[in-house]
């Protein structure tokens, strides 16, 4: 065998070592990749089929207090620690469905994987989560429930409770101060929110079995405080300064333009005892100084953390959480829900609950405006 032909067969050897050694790399590659949350390839370990993604927190307004200051940071906070590398994407609707679509729609293109979604319109929501649900992306109902539409998970607490306690409260109230019987004012929530009608039923449940009866009832739009004061307004014009001795007012921020309408009109918002909901820092005050009787606290810490867990075991392809404790049919489907227990709050408990619970400080409430308010009470 000449030389030359040696050399000829060995550079055919070495270059089908060459393809050999590029098809094992090529091999190893493949073996190693994964696909991550959001769809893309890498290499390394798998995080769990979905442990990290997405999520987009929808909210409904910004009226309500609680949701700048309490929901989304709670919320925000606990997906950070159960889920470092998730991302949350927040929007507000500022009490506009078609924006609360919009937003929606931009969530989703974005890459959300779970929808957190308070509704500004119960039932028109049902359009974001059939949307979500075609593009295979969890739904949660946060706090509000999404009607006739397939979701995986609702989150709130006992609504229909929520009223019966605010008017046991007031109804109460009256009887301890030794009125009998008198017209009520009821000013209700948002027409569009399907809470409100929960409140609604379950306040007239009480008070309908009472001596005491509905002199003047509004739906306020959109949970407006000013919507509120004229409505409160107008029940004075028409039932009187003295034609009525209580106000059922179904959130804190409606208690409040019923109050400053009372105010207006010359009238002591401590003689007509009024109701609320939220346990806003304003209203928590209000009670301190006897301008309006009572509110719910809803403890939001554990909704909101409780939401980010669902939203968390949707990502990881979880439909049977542990923290669900009942099932709520939404017209479509019994939801898998969890439900949470509200309390009432007067100036006797104020302490025991918000102020143990963290959701307002001794020093938040009692500010130099109301220490001596405070003071009264035993607060400080």
């Amino acid at each position: 065998m000449n030389r030359r032909y040696v050399r000829i067969l060995a550079l055919i050897a070495a270059a089908i070592l060459s393809v050999g050694a590029l098809a094992a790399c090529g091999s190893d590659d493949d073996d190693n990749s994964t696909t991550a949350s959001g769809g893309a390839a890498t290499t390394g370990t798998t995080t769990g089929g979905g442990s990290s993604g997405k999520v987009a927190l929808l909210l409904p307004e910004n009226k309500t207090a609680r949701y700048e200051s309490q929901d989304r940071p709670l919320f925000e906070r606990k997906m950070r620690e159960i889920c470092p590398d998730c991302e949350v994407i927040y929007s507000n609707a500022e009490q506009d469905a078609s924006k609360q679509q919009s937003q929606a729609e931009a969530a989703i293109t974005n890459g959300a994987r779970v929808l957190v979604l308070d509704p500004v319109d119960g039932r028109a929501a049902a359009a974001i989560a059939t949307r979500a649900k075609q593009s295979d992306i969890g739904v949660v109902a946060y706090d509000r429930a999404i009607e006739n539409a397939d979701i995986d998970y609702y989150i709130s607490f006992d609504n229909a409770k929520v009223g019966e306690l605010q008017a046991t409260a007031l109804i109460d109230k009256l009887r301890r101060d030794g009125r009998t019987s008198g017209d009520l004012v009821m000013i209700n929530g948002a027409p569009t929110d399907p809470n409100a009608a929960l409140f609604k039923r379950g306040a007239h449940s009480v008070i309908d079995r009472s001596d005491f009866r509905v002199g003047k009832e509004y739906d306020t739009p959109d949970w407006s405080p000013d919507r509120a004061q004229t409505e409160m307004e107008q029940a004075i014009t028409s039932l009187g300064r003295d034609g009525f001795v209580g106000v059922y007012a179904a959130n804190d921020g409606t208690a409040g333009g019923a109050i400053a309408a009372m105010r207006s009109n010359g009238l002591d918002p401590a003689s007509r005892p009024t109701t609320g909901q939220d346990a806003e820092l304003a209203a928590i005050q209000r009670i301190v100084a006897g301008d309006q009787y009572m509110t719910i606290y809803k403890a939001i810490k554990p909704e909101a953390e409780d939401a980010a867990q669902l939203a968390y075991d949707l990502l990881n392809g979880n439909t049977s959480s542990d923290l669900v404790n009942q099932q709520v049919n939404n017209g479509t489907k019994d939801v898998p829900s969890v439900i949470l227990r509200p309390v009432t709050v007067t100036q006797d408990n104020i302490r025991d609950t918000v102020v143990r619970d963290g959701f307002w400080t001794v020093d938040q409430i009692c500010t130099p405006a109301y220490a001596a308010a405070c003071r009264r009470i035993g607060l400080q």
